[in-house]
């Protein structure tokens, strides 16, 4: 029987439970892992169903949009249920819902099956933000940015070696990292099925469910009402598109322009998280002593608008040093954005608000990357290889002043 361990408001001396912070770090530690092992084979995977590399960018980009669409339409119920009913039950189905959809999409044999695979994943691809406001729930709002720090770093221990582990499983085949990731989804399931406490009490628990909740434009529409989120959902919504370009298109950018193979695409995935360990463990204890989370946030923004301007250089001059060059510097901005981010979106609203604010955030976001593949997929093949990157630089130089114009 899994117990209570919601964090109370009056209790500011409440230390953070122990088995539910390590469930936690693996659950973002596997997701990070089984996210990232199958990035490097996706376009290797659709190749077999193409007739060109136009094509294939463009089936590559939509499969990254048809997730995005289905976690847009499925996030905000799967955050009001983990309100009602509580995380862990909410949290466990979203993982086996992402296993079932790795497992599908290696099987493949045809491009409607590669779309189910994605489009399963996508309907349970809540887990993330159930993670956020599990972590919300368990944490005092005064250290939540230092605890969304360290999620963000063991995400970055994941993604670290996701990758590279899948490009190397690309040599036996470029559908075993698939069902590698789908095996170690699993066996997070099983572990949490065991060990997994519950954190949000029945007595902080939403009562009642209404059909406005599950509507996705709804709840949009309700959150973006909230003047104290507008404008940071709404900038973080202008960072998120690119984003969304540059992860759906980076595989077959790198293959196009530098003819790279699936092992070193990983190991390119790879100084992504690399950067948010090195940000996290040494750089962001430091800048929380100094900025606030504001401001933190608009230094990561900084240095994505860098990040991308030498990413559009190496496509340019098919140099790929300012690729690498240019990942490390977006990687730092990306991995000090995010902490800060949620750091703020979490201390906005009680205890029985994170769901759906968490829920809501997460919409957005897949709102987003549903906009970004598509748009970037398409001016990828019609204005050339850099042009992701130079909407990347335009939409977060917009969104800067967004966001420091904003109350938090």
């Amino acid at each position: 029987m899994s117990k209570f361990i919601s964090y109370n408001e009056h209790s500011p001396e409440q230390t953070v439970d122990k088995h539910a912070l390590i469930f936690g770090l693996i659950s973002v530690f596997l997701c990070g892992i089984g996210f990232s092992i199958i990035a490097p084979v996706v376009p290797f995977l659709v190749e077999p169903y193409t007739s060109s590399p136009g094509e294939q960018a463009i089936v590559v980009t939509m499969l990254t949009s048809v997730y995005a669409v289905c976690v847009f339409f499925a996030a905000p119920a799967l955050g009001a249920l983990s309100d009602k009913y509580g995380r862990r039950p909410l949290l466990l189905i979203c993982l086996l819902g992402s296993s079932i959809g790795y497992l599908v999409f290696g099987i493949g044999g045809a491009l409607w099956v590669l779309f189910l695979g994605r489009i399963i994943e996508g309907i349970t691809g809540g887990s993330i933000s159930t993670i956020f406001a599990y972590f919300a729930d368990i944490i005092p709002p005064s250290q939540r940015t230092k605890y969304f720090g360290w999620m963000s770093a063991v995400v970055g221990m994941g993604t670290i070696i996701g990758p590279t582990l899948g490009g190397l499983l690309a040599k036996f085949g470029y559908s075993v990292p698939m069902f590698f990731g789908a095996l170690i989804t699993l066996l997070n399931v099983v572990y949490g099925f065991f060990f997994m406490p519950e954190s949000l009490d029945k007595n902080n628990r939403l009562k009642e469910i209404t059909l406005v909740r599950l509507n996705p434009f709804t709840q949009l529409a309700s959150i973006l009402s909230m003047k104290t989120l507008k404008r940071l959902l709404v900038s973080a919504f202008l960072l998120w598109i690119p984003n969304g370009s540059l992860q759906a298109v980076f595989s077959q950018f790198t293959m196009d322009t530098f003819s790279w193979k699936p092992a070193v695409i990983g190991l390119m995935f790879s100084i992504m998280g690399f950067q948010d360990i090195v940000s996290q463990g040494l750089i962001m204890p430091r800048l929380l002593k100094k900025l606030s989370d504001k401001q933190i946030a608009i230094l990561g923004m900084t240095s994505e608008i860098i990040g991308y301007g030498l990413i559009a250089a190496s496509a340019l001059f098919s140099f790929y040093p300012l690729l690498i060059v240019g990942m490390f510097i977006y990687g730092f901005g990306d991995s000090i954005f995010g902490p800060s981010f949620n750091g703020m979106l979490s201390k906005s609203v009680d205890s029985s608000e994170q769901g759906r604010i968490q829920g809501g955030s997460q919409s957005i976001q897949a709102l987003a990357r549903m906009i970004g593949p598509i748009i970037g997929g398409q001016i990828y093949v019609s204005l050339g290889h850099a042009a992701p990157a130079f909407m990347g630089m335009i939409l977060i130089a917009a969104a800067i002043p967004v966001l420091y114009k904003g109350r938090m």
